[in-house]
């Protein structure tokens, strides 16, 4: 299945995408959150969406789509996956997975607004395959991690490089400003993918690619990157991995380039669809 959440921020009613046409599922009664993916909401939501066949309205394609899952638990993302973005930033390949966190507050819709934060002068961008985890566990053996994942989504891991790299302290201060996590347009479950260790990754910003990469170049694949963050926490339902993303971000190039007032950016996975971003200076509400 593909599912979307839709609406007005804040508001958004759910949906799944069959033969790309969007239909609403609001009436199954629940959001797409934590108890959702815990109470095998999946399989439920399947069985709804079946007895419904022929009786669900459709979606407009004119309506906002929101982030495909309510506000998870956690966002958990993985640095310097692709060893040529660890070669592009100046940094050693990892011995082991690169943990930090962004803040949940940065989820938003995949066509959403990305607001460059106050003061900031190196907001970059990047694409990512992230995991949407559909059980909880912890202490995971690799060769049932894949057993945990409820889905897989499209991520654009907006940073500021600054308050990443500059400011001191750890990473999470130039990950998790405000609409630095746009996610979706869907979540597709494992059986919509295939391989997910031969996706296509890219994005294009104002036209022009800036990365062209495939998740066959992971330095740590799916499944080992679910088993060791599962070492550290305990991964609850609707949790996000945010995997890692290839070279070509702005940091990268000589000189580098940030992303600017008006910037668009555009990025896509095989199989989980595309997303748009128009970039916007911070201004006071």
């Amino acid at each position: 299945m593909k599912l979307i959440r839709w609406g007005n921020p804040g508001q958004e009613k759910t949906g799944v995408i069959i033969n790309d046409i969007k239909y609403d599922t609001s009436t199954f009664g629940e959001d797409y959150n934590e108890s959702f993916f815990e109470n095998d909401g999946l399989d439920r939501l399947e069985k709804f969406v079946a007895d419904n066949e022929g009786k669900l309205p459709t979606v407009a394609d004119s309506e906002r789509l929101g982030s495909p899952f309510a506000r998870p638990s956690k966002i958990l993302c993985i640095g310097l996956n692709f060893a040529d973005h660890a070669k592009e930033s100046g940094a050693t390949p990892p011995a082991e997975p690169v943990l930090f966190m962004k803040s949940t507050t940065a989820l938003v819709g995949p066509n959403d607004d990305v607001i460059i934060p106050r003061d900031s002068v190196k907001t970059d961008w990047e694409v990512e395959l992230a995991v949407v985890i559909g059980k909880k566990t912890s202490y995971v053996e690799q060769s049932q991690a894949l057993d945990y994942v409820a889905g897989y989504v499209l991520h654009n891991d907006v940073s500021e490089r600054e308050f990443q790299l500059e400011r001191g302290g750890t990473w999470d201060k130039g990950k998790g400003c405000d609409t630095f996590a746009p996610m979706g347009p869907f979540m597709a479950t494992p059986d919509e993918l295939g391989d997910i260790n031969n996706l296509k990754l890219w994005l294009k910003v104002n036209g022009q690619i800036m990365q062209d990469g495939n998740t066959s170049n992971f330095i740590f694949d799916v499944p080992t990157v679910v088993a060791y963050v599962s070492r550290f926490m305990t991964l609850l339902p609707g949790d996000v991995i945010s995997t890692g993303t290839p070279a070509g971000v702005g940091l990268g190039f000589k000189p580098q380039i940030y992303l600017k007032d008006g910037d668009v950016m555009e990025l896509g996975i095989d199989g989980l669809g595309e997303s748009k971003q128009v970039v916007k200076a911070y201004a006071k509400n």
